[in-house]
């Protein structure tokens, strides 16, 4: 398991004391303008953001990651020592609102209940549940897929995650969700495309990289070099979209994976 990632934004003069005392399990990203701001917490998946809210863009820190059904979740804590700007956060996006010296005094006690940790006992299960064979409503959906019938698979692989209770139901969430993305290509649909690859990355990074005979390393790669494109490209190019880069499900044998 990765290492949970706190965000921190903008240049704070608590910066160097948070980092000292967040404990060593946690990875710490300063950003200090938002230029890759979006991009920083879908790929890196981040469990918590701490947003200065002395800089003058701060409300831009804590209400576009509100945007986004991929980052809606990440909980964002405003940290300002002015009484209207913490009390203006609640409706641009914060969860929660501090004076810089209850940051450093109960960081101890904030990071654990806020950040949006992995659950040990659903990684635990993941694992055993990514080690049994793939429904066959799966590969029904799989072989859809890769006919390029992407609606019908979105069909059949939502019809198993509603009916599949523990947690492997992301693995066909995933897959859904890359197929729909590639459903908006043909479509013409740019926004709709980066937004199905955006929503898939939070799916697509807790799995292994092999699940019930899936290779889900090769499908993680294949959708982040065709999200890459398409935010490269923007919608005013979305036309000159390399369509070869979009790939299918790949399926390997457990001597394939050894």
């Amino acid at each position: 398991m990765t290492a949970p990632v706190i965000i921190i934004t903008g240049s704070p003069d608590w910066l160097p004391a948070v980092s000292a005392a967040l404990h060593p399990d946690y990875t710490v990203i300063h950003l200090p303008q938002p230029g890759q701001y979006m991009k920083t917490l879908i790929e890196r998946r981040a469990a918590l953001v701490l947003v200065d809210g002395h800089a003058p863009d701060w409300s831009r820190w804590t209400s576009v990651p509100r945007s986004s059904p991929a980052t809606r979740r990440i909980p964002i804590v405003l940290i300002s020592a002015d009484n209207a700007t913490r009390a203006a956060s609640a409706v641009q996006g914060a969860d929660l609102a501090l004076e810089p010296a209850a940051l450093v005094q109960e960081l101890h006690r904030l990071v654990p209940a806020y950040a949006r940790l992995p659950d040990p006992a659903q990684m635990a299960q993941l694992d055993c549940d990514c080690q049994s064979a793939l429904p066959d409503l799966a590969r029904a959906g799989i072989a859809r897929f890769n006919a390029g019938e992407y609606y019908a698979q979105h069909d059949l692989l939502e019809e198993l995650w509603v009916a599949t209770a523990g947690p492997v139901r992301d693995l066909y969430r995933a897959i859904l969700q890359v197929g729909v993305a590639y459903y908006q290509i043909e479509r013409g649909n740019y926004r709709g495309a980066l937004k199905m690859l955006q929503r898939s990355v939070q799916w697509l990074l807790i799995l292994p990289d092999v699940c019930q005979g899936v290779d889900v390393r090769r499908l993680r790669e294949e959708s982040f070099r065709v999200r890459a494109e398409l935010e490269r490209l923007g919608e005013a190019r979305f036309a000159e979209l390399d369509r070869t880069l979009i790939g299918g499900v790949h399926l390997v044998t457990l001597d394939e994976n050894e």
